[in-house]
């Protein structure tokens, strides 16, 4: 993916993020997430039922990394299966972590592909992933 058009994909997402704002919905799932190192403090709530996630949602504080990439994953795993969700973030730390991956799985994600070249900056563009780890792992 060129870096224009990566560039133009992560602002998109930070100024006009998808799925943000939280419900009073007491059957979604809630995760906060943050970081010590950066103003990152996000909350996301994902309504599973069936094993398959019908609505995913964030809010909160955070750089432009962690806003878009909270909006990307939670556009992105709507009305997939939990196995599915899995395979994504597998995939995606896989990415993050410089190691092989399946882009294929990621879609808009793979904006993030070489946020490896600036390590403070991985844990912003991991946390929308972590979050969702831990709800599907009932944490």
């Amino acid at each position: 993916m060129d870096e224009h058009l990566k560039r133009s994909i992560m602002i998109e997402h930070y100024q006009n993020p998808l799925n943000k704002g939280l419900t009073d919905d007491k059957s979604y799932k809630k995760v906060n997430m943050n970081s010590k190192t950066c103003i990152d403090n996000l909350t996301f709530e994902y309504k599973i039922n069936n094993g398959i996630i019908e609505d995913a949602r964030f809010d909160g504080e955070a750089c432009a990394i962690s806003t878009s990439s909270a909006s990307i994953l939670t556009e992105m795993i709507k009305g997939k299966s939990i196995k599915e969700a899995k395979e994504i973030i597998d995939n995606y730390k896989n990415m993050i972590d410089e190691k092989e991956y399946d882009k294929n799985v990621l879609g808009d994600a793979n904006v993030y592909d070489e946020i490896y070249k600036q390590p403070n900056r991985k844990k912003c563009a991991l946390l929308p992933y972590e979050g969702l780890e831990k709800v599907l792992e009932g944490k």
